[in-house]
Formats: structure tokens, C-alpha cells, sequence
């Protein structure tokens, strides 16, 4: 059976169980790592400050013997171990997280990548020495053991070496790779970028999308979809088109899956639009987030626990896990309990899945397929219009996530809002004007540290005053396709404000971290369910992309900028003018 097909097939019965209130199936079919009395037991009895290490860890003989010495277990305490005896239980027949990895310094790695040179002020020069040297601690390879003995390990086999985000995340996800590729093409490892591509085609080859990331209880939830974007960096950076012919319609696959499995229908002036959402019909607390989802379904109805949990993954397959995003509209928009995902039609997803339709359309037109390339194309101008239409807020200047249960725009705050600039779907040339105007509307321009990823604090890691490495990429490069030397200057005094905080935050700690708190001058992130991670992939990635293009004029000691919007400059004026010529 195709993928399509079995996608097809799979939201059939989806619908008969949501219809008949029936639990809905688990996020994979493992008894341990899913799903399972083995998995509730372990981890409500906490024996891990993070859900996430008993999930990673190999199991020390197969599953069914396992499963069958945990029943007898069970059984002889009545279904309730003690939590000493899951200690001795899980240390008997489980290995220790990351026995089935391997350090891969990348073979491709050279000393003194040629856009150092770019980089005028010599601190920051240095500094992103040291960001290409981390490359080779954040390198992994699978173990041979993972691909002859599958069924012992969470960890998804993948034949070639990448690239991991670094700390809690020892395997590679699928959206924070991008960034990962930008930085790996700016230190001329393309080999590690085609190893990592083609891990991720496999993927789609063998499951007809990419996993969250390669994990087994990752399984049914995607990220936000950055593959053919992926292709492209690497197209343009090799010229390698054999690459491209070989892989295009795997490319076409994976859009397919966003097609069959994440599309809604809104109606709106007499006229009806497809657009995409994050949606995820599986049950069951997310495996690595076990307790913190069960206990959170406590405070809810028994008949919506269900839906909550499926709500939970489609945040996470949105990369913002979790955001006031998801919450707005709920019952109580500051709980994680009023988690509604799917309700709302994300502007970044559909100007990812836009972009990836126009690069489509540009690869087929290459290889000679004109039909194929016509094909992509209308469904670029579809996907145009229906942002316009339905996205589009014509008063702020910007495009807003729409709420399908109110049909209304989200009036929040969020960068996301400025993906479709980022994306290159838009066809005013005045958008990026408008944005900047959004901006200092929104007074975005006063933070000096970064941009906020909200407006409001909510206590999840994906809201104010956290400020995340892709987000800055949305908004900087979003402003920078202006042709406007004004709105330019903003774009690089974005990037400016964001290289200080990083290289000030890794002068004090020798690290980089994942997310920034930007409330009282640039630290390391926090909120959310784990503590902030060091490494990291798509942070170094971003600052490397950004030192890249603005290196001969970032610096490593003047003042961050407090970019003083139009509107305040206007204000003070006016008062200036009431002071000095009274009526």
C-alpha cells in the first residue's frame, strides 16, 4: 500500500472513532515506549526528573521478554509496583540513554571556513571560529545494533552522520535541521547536509512524511515542513541536480502528507479556500512528556482528556511547544489545559508550505516537467490567494492565525506573523514596508536583546520574554527583502541587537543555548516543561547566517540600538510643540 494511500486509508477509521467517542489509537505501536502499563507505571513514578530519558533508553533484550517479566512483576504487587522495585526492574532490562549513539566528528569539517574573512570586527571573527568548531562535538552516528535489532530501541535507524540541536535532544528533528543546513553550508560541510537530506528522504520513503524527529513515539506527529526548502540551500550551494532528479518526487511525497492529512476548508466572502493547520489524531499522553500530560488531563473532564493529549501533539508537531498561540480562545488562555492547535489556521505553516510549492514549481520547470511545474504553481497562487483572503489583516498591515471555531484573526503579537515576507509570498512590494510599520505599532522595536516571541507571559517557553534563533531569521530576513535603505536598516540593527545578546551570553558562559530571555538584558531561556538546553543547532546556524551577510558591519562592543519607532519619535514631537508654542 502507497503512503497516500495508507494516509487516506488511516483518516477513514480516524473518523469513525472520533465519531463514535472511542479512545483514539496511540502515537506508535510499541507496549513500551507508547503506549502500555510498563510506560504509565514508569513514568508517573517519576524515576527521572525528565520524562523524555526512559523513552531514549535501548532495551537490554527484546520486547516481549520485557513485556512478560513486567507482567509477572505487576502481578505479584497487584499492578502497583513499589517504586524501588521499577528502579531494580528498569535498571535489569534497560540501557542508559545514548548507548546506541556514537560521537561522528564530521569528515567534512575544514579549519578556517572562507567567510570568516567577512567578519570585519575581530572579536565576533573569533567567535564564530568557535561557533564552526562546535559542529564537531554536536555530530552523531548511529550505532549498526539500531538497525539490526530495531524493536529494542526508541531511536529511529538512519544509514548516514548528522547533526543533533545539542543537550536533552541527542537525536536530529526535522525543522530545527534547516538552520542547522544554513550554518553547515556557510562552514562547506555539504557532505553532512546531503547525509542529513538524505536521511530525511528515507523517512518519507519509509512513513510518507518526517517525524517530529527519530524517535518511534514521534512517529504520528510531524514539524513544520522544511524539506524542499532544505533541497534548495543544498541545490544552490552544490549545483548538484542529479541529486535533485533522483529525489524530486520523494520532495512531492512529503508534500502529499500535508495534503491528505493536515488540510481544512474555510468558506469566507461566498468562496471556499484550502488552507493547512497542525493536526494530530492520536491519543494517549505524549510518551516524553508522560506525567506533565496525564496530570494535566486530570484537571479536565474524563470525555476531553482524549482530545487534549491530541491537542498537546499538534502543538508539538507545530515546533511551538507550547505558545499562548495555541491557548488563545480556550476556556482559560493563560492554562495549557485550553491547548486548541488544530481550532487555528497557522500563517507560518502555509507560508512554508507556499514556499515549498514555488521552489517545487522552479525545480520541475528545471528538470524539463512542465506540467508538473504548472502544477505547483497554481497551487502557490491558490495558497496566495487564500492568505490574502483569509490571513491578511488589511488594518494591522501584517497577516494574523486565523481561529476556525470564531472565525476571527488572532490580534497577538507573534513573529510568525511576518513568515509569508520571509517565505517570499507576498506581491505587494510594499509588504515589507507595512511590516516594519506592524513592528513599531506593536513597539517590537524597543527590545533591545532580540525579538519576543509573544507579547505575553504565559509561563510557556514559546511566549514573551523568551526569544528563540529562527524567529529573529523570520523577521530579520522578512525585512530585509524591502527595498526600502530604511527598513533594511532595521533589519540589520535586528541582527545586530541579536548577535550582541548571543556572543555577550557566550563571552559569560562559554555555550549556546536554544532560547534567550530578553526581559532584563540577554540571558539563557527558560518556561516551558524542561530546563534550557545548551548545544544548539539552529541558534549557531542563525548567528553563523547572520554574521555571514552582515559581518562587515556587526560589532562585538557598541551599544544595542533601542530602535525608537516612528509613532513615539511623533508623540514626543507634538508634545515638544504644546511646551513650546502654547495655545
Amino acid at each position: 500500500m502507497s503512503p497516500r494511500a495508507g494516509s487516506l486509508r488511516l483518516l477513514l477509521l480516524l473518523g469513525l472513532a472520533l465519531g463514535s467517542q472511542e479512545a483514539l489509537p496511540p502515537p506508535c505501536e510499541s507496549e513500551i515506549y507508547c503506549h502500555g502499563d510498563l510506560l504509565r507505571q514508569v513514568q508517573m513514578a517519576k524515576l527521572y526528573p525528565d520524562d523524555k530519558q526512559f523513552v531514549d533508553m535501548p532495551l537490554s533484550m527484546d520486547p516481549a521478554q520485557v513485556l512478560q517479566r513486567f507482567s509477572t512483576l505487576a502481578q505479584a504487587h497487584n499492578h502497583s509496583i513499589p517504586r524501588q522495585q521499577l528502579q531494580e526492574f528498569v535498571h535489569q532490562h534497560f540501557q542508559p540513554v545514548g548507548q546506541e549513539l556514537e560521537s561522528w566528528p564530521p569528515d567534512d569539517w575544514t579549519d578556517s571556513p572562507q567567510f570568516l574573512q567577512k567578519i570585519s570586527d575581530a572579536k565576533l571573527r573569533t567567535w564564530a571560529g568557535e561557533l564552526h568548531q562546535i559542529w564537531k562535538k554536536l555530530g552523531k552516528k548511529i550505532k549498526p545494533a539500531v538497525l539490526s535489532h530495531p524493536q529494542r530501541f526508541s531511536l529511529i535507524y538512519s544509514k548516514h552522520p548528522f547533526i543533533v540541536p545539542g543537550g536533552r535532544f541527542v537525536e536530529f528533528y526535522y525543522w530545527d535541521s534547516y538552520w542547522v543546513m544554513e550554518g553547515l553550508l556557510l562552514s562547506n560541510m555539504a557532505n553532512t547536509v546531503r547525509g542529513m537530506l538524505q536521511n530525511f528522504l528515507d523517512l518519507v520513503k519509509t512513513y510518507g512524511h518526517i517525524p517530529n524527529g527519530a524517535r518511534v513515539y514521534y512517529l504520528q506527529r510531524s514539524q513544520p515542513p522544511l524539506l524542499t526548502l532544505m533541497m534548495d540551500r543544498y541545490v544552490a550551494h552544490t549545483n548538484n541536480i542529479t541529486f535533485l532528479r533522483e529525489n524530486i518526487e520523494t520532495l512531492a511525497l512529503e508534500l502529499d502528507f500535508w495534503a491528505v492529512n493536515r488540510t481544512v476548508s474555510v468558506t469566507s466572502g461566498g468562496k471556499s479556500y484550502i488552507l493547512n493547520r497542525y493536526y494530530v489524531p492520536y491519543g494517549g499522553p505524549r510518551p516524553e512528556s508522560y506525567s506533565k500530560d496525564a496530570e494535566l488531563a486530570d484537571t479536565v473532564p474524563e470525555g476531553d482528556r482524549e482530545t487534549l493529549w491530541a491537542e498537546l501533539k499538534a502543538g508539538a508537531e507545530s515546533g511551538w511547544d507550547f505558545s499562548s498561540r495555541w491557548l488563545v480562545g480556550g476556556p482559560n488562555p493563560n492554562l495549557l489545559s485550553s491547548t486548541r492547535t488544530s481550532k487555528m489556521v497557522p500563517v507560518d505553516l502555509n507560508a512554508f508550505l507556499c514556499q515549498a510549492e514555488g521552489l517545487m514549481s522552479s525545480f520541475y520547470s528545471r528538470l524539463g516537467d512542465d506540467a508538473q511545474a504548472a502544477k505547483y504553481r497554481d497551487l502557490r497562487a491558490q495558497r496566495l490567494a487564500a492568505l490574502q483572503a483569509l490571513l491578511w489583516d488589511e488594518q494591522k498591515g501584517i497577516w494574523l492565525d486565523y481561529d476556525l471555531d470564531s472565525g476571527t484573526r488572532n490580534p497577538e503579537f507573534y513573529p510568525s506573523n511576518l513568515a509569508p515576507l520571509w517565505a517570499g509570498c507576498f506581491s505587494d512590494p510594499g509588504t515589507a514596508d507595512k511590516a516594519l510599520t506592524y513592528l513599531e505599532d506593536s513597539q517590537i522595536l524597543t527590545y533591545r536583546y532580540g525579538v519576543p516571541t509573544s507579547l505575553r507571559n504565559t509561563g510557556q517557553q514559546w511566549d514573551f520574554p523568551n526569544a528563540w534563533a529562527p524567529l529573529q531569521d523570520l523577521v530579520i530576513r522578512g525585512l530585509a527583502k524591502s527595498p526600502s535603505p530604511q527598513t533594511q536598516g532595521v533589519a540589520f540593527q535586528l541582527a545586530q541587537n541579536w548577535i550582541r545578546t548571543n556572543f555577550d551570553v557566550y563571552s559569560q558562559k562559554s555555550a549556546m543555548y536554544e532560547k534567550y530571555d530578553i526581559s532584563s538584558g540577554g540571558q539563557p531561556g527558560g518556561g516551558g516543561e524542561y530546563e534550557v538546553q545548551e548545544g544548539f543547532g539552529w541558534t549557531n546556524g542563525v548567528a553563523l547566517m547572520l554574521l555571514d551577510q552582515y559581518g562587515d558591519r556587526l560589532t562585538s562592543g557598541t551599544q544595542l540600538a533601542l530602535l525608537v519607532p516612528h509613532c513615539l519619535v511623533a508623540t514626543l514631537l507634538l508634545h515638544l510643540l504644546h511646551i513650546f508654542l502654547p495655545l
